[in-house]
């Protein structure tokens, strides 16, 4: 019997692009399904998240994912925009948030057609992978097409159904709340979550203890 998890991914977190490898190599080495279900970041649900966490919070973090990187032999740079407008000597963010809407709503789209991890692997290596201007262009559209959507149809619709979008955005996070977290990237499989792009291989040996086979 081929497994399904359930994945709860930001375009934002750059553990969730460092998870991506490690989560095609189990689509590729295991009998299983995995929906990607994106979420808004922590800036968008929580603004003042970054204002009350400790100061140096933000630059371990990003010396933590560049050395991840580095180790794991990921290319990896800081996005440019960054999906998420804000004051990073401040920590404020902005209320105008044109890049973070448009790309979870698309990726909402995308798991409509059952797409989604396929779109957003493609869409965060253009983001953490060092494109610039990554949002301009036929970047985004040349993304869609190698996960094998139609881009145009894709943001039609992100226009066009933009509340109902929000609202099972709003349910994927309900969810991943109900499953017993709240960051992301988290893997829920059998109502079990694993945090982080390091508990990845947990969950692989959990799911084997429940039957997951290699192809």
């Amino acid at each position: 019997m081929t497994l399904s998890a359930d994945i709860f991914w930001s375009f934002r977190s750059p553990y969730s692009f460092l998870a991506m490898p490690k989560y095609r190599a189990m689509l590729h080495e295991y009998d299983v399904i995995l929906n990607l279900r994106p979420v808004y970041p922590l800036a968008i649900r929580q603004p003042d998240f970054f204002e009350r966490n400790h100061p140096n919070w933000l630059s371990y973090t990003v010396r933590d994912v560049m050395r991840v990187a580095q180790k794991n032999g990921i290319n990896m740079a800081m996005p440019n925009p960054d999906p998420i407008k804000q004051n990073m000597m401040t920590r404020e963010i902005s209320p105008d948030q044109p890049h973070i809407y448009r790309l979870t709503r698309l990726g909402q789209v995308a798991a409509r057609q059952g797409r989604s991890f396929a779109f957003a692997d493609e869409v965060s290596q253009l983001i953490w992978g060092g494109v610039i201007n990554w949002h301009e262009g036929e970047y985004l559209a040349e993304a869609a097409m190698r996960a094998g959507l139609n881009f145009a149809e894709m943001e039609q619709i992100a226009l066009n159904d933009a509340p109902q979008l929000d609202k099972e955005i709003a349910d994927n996070q309900k969810a991943l709340e109900r499953g017993g977290h709240w960051g992301v990237p988290t893997l829920i499989f059998d109502e079990e979550p694993f945090f982080g792009q390091d508990r990845i291989e947990l969950a692989i040996w959990r799911m084997k203890e429940k039957g997951l086979k290699a192809r």
